[in-house]
């Protein structure tokens, strides 16, 4: 893989407002802020990446935190963006808001208005091929939202060992209104019900999918970036919610699920050898995004009211374990030719050099047991072979690719030119 470097994962967190409910109820508003990354809950400070107050627009919290992965992203790079917190808490309002509103849309519509504007400014030479799907985890099945038919995906993985949904919808787009298009028929198909607590619970866990493959016309060089956008189904406590039935059994496997995401993320912060992925649907899905190849923002959502202080304080510590886990990330970029043939040179090489290495050990050693008393300049200089191979190795990294396969070329249709604008 291309220049492996780790990196934490970023946690942020945002505090809606009190709502209604809770200023009819008296409750108080129980955060402290001390500067842009510290917040106190009943005394006790949390620190995060960033911590963002309830006054937070939805265009400066995009600015401020989620807008860097865009450009991650269109260099080659896995991102994730996932929204965290009990159930009306406003992850889906950061996450998505109003789809349409300029001013009051949330994170995914706002970061495909910017992918397109991005590469309507790139290098001419770029051709991209985008391509969305969007699912669901409900009751611990993935039902496809594109096509509700579809409802009980499986996860597998691929030959790098990296999950996915076998069988998912993957529709490919060439403008930021063919994507909110997506996601405008994606949304009718969600599961919410109304509950005490909120009256559009997502009873399900969201993931919209972009995958963007780029290919340099002049040097044949092929990227893929892959941004997960997830939005997470609230943790409750029955008794607040009034849950029953089927509510009531959606609310008991969504604590479930959440629960698995807990264990994985605990397990990753305390350095276990093993991380249960496969507890749940959900933690299978987000593997790559939880310790893996992935550049990944979480967004821990919070209620301000007294009335959810434990609710909150639960929520940041999560946020807190969370933060200690590291990813390590490459550049997803396939070889050329050319970039294998010199790959090749230099894997030859090398053998060229062990092989050498190995007949002077085995002529050395011969010497010495035939009672020769070998002259120090003629002995194996260990330190002089351990340099040859690092350089070869150091030139075999200096290429800067990885080996992680680009998907088939779609139609031209597909096909959208970097500066060029659908119309």
């Amino acid at each position: 893989m291309a220049d492996p470097a780790q990196c934490s994962i970023k946690v942020v967190c945002r505090f809606r407002p009190l709502n209604s409910s809770e200023v009819a109820r008296g409750d108080k508003y129980i955060p402290k802020f001390v500067g842009d990354d510290c917040v106190h809950i009943l005394g006790k400070p949390f620190y995060f990446d960033r911590v963002f107050q309830s006054n937070t627009s939805q265009e400066q919290f995009y600015n401020a935190w989620a807008q860097k992965i865009v450009k991650d992203v269109l260099d080659g790079y896995n991102g994730t963006i996932f929204a965290y917190g009990q159930t009306s808490s406003g992850k889906t309002h950061t996450m998505e808001g109003r789809l349409h509103d300029t001013d009051m849309m949330g994170v995914i519509p706002r970061i495909v208005h910017d992918i397109f504007n991005h590469i309507y400014s790139m290098d001419q030479n770029l051709e991209f091929h985008i391509k969305v799907s969007y699912f669901e985890v409900y009751l611990d099945k993935i039902k496809d939202l594109l096509d509700p038919s579809k409802t009980n995906l499986s996860v597998h993985e691929d030959k790098n060992r990296v999950p996915y949904v076998k069988g998912c919808t993957e529709r490919f787009v060439c403008s930021p209104e063919e994507v909110m298009d997506a996601i405008d028929e994606g949304k009718n198909s969600r599961h919410v019900a109304v509950t005490n607590m909120n009256e559009h619970s997502s009873r399900s866990h969201s993931i919209f999918l972009i995958n963007i493959k780029q290919e340099n016309s002049l040097t044949e060089q092929k990227m893929t970036g892959k941004l997960y956008l997830v939005d997470l189904a609230g943790s409750e406590k029955v008794g607040k919610t009034g849950a029953e039935g089927t509510v009531l059994d959606e609310a008991k496997m969504i604590n479930k699920s959440l629960s698995s995401l807990g264990i994985v993320i605990s397990a990753l912060a305390e350095g276990s050898a093993y991380i249960p992925y496969r507890d749940s649907k959900m933690t299978r899905i987000l593997q790559d995004s939880l310790g893996g190849n992935c550049r990944t923002t979480m967004v821990i959502c919070c209620s301000p009211s007294s009335y959810n202080d434990a609710e909150t304080k639960s929520t940041l510590q999560f946020g807190q374990r969370a933060k200690t886990i590291k990813n390590t990330v490459c550049l997803n970029v396939e070889l050329t030719a050319e970039q294998w043939k010199s790959k090749w040179e230099k894997e030859k090489e090398k053998n060229k050099t062990l092989k050498n290495t190995a007949n002077w050990l085995e002529n050395e050693l011969n010497r010495w047991r035939n009672g020769e008393n070998v002259p120090a300049e003629e002995q194996f200089d260990k330190e002089k072979a351990k340099a040859e191979v690092l350089a070869i190795d150091t030139a075999l990294n200096n290429d800067k690719t990885a080996t992680t396969p680009c998907p088939q070329h779609p139609a031209r249709g597909h096909t959208l030119r970097a500066g060029e604008r659908e119309v």
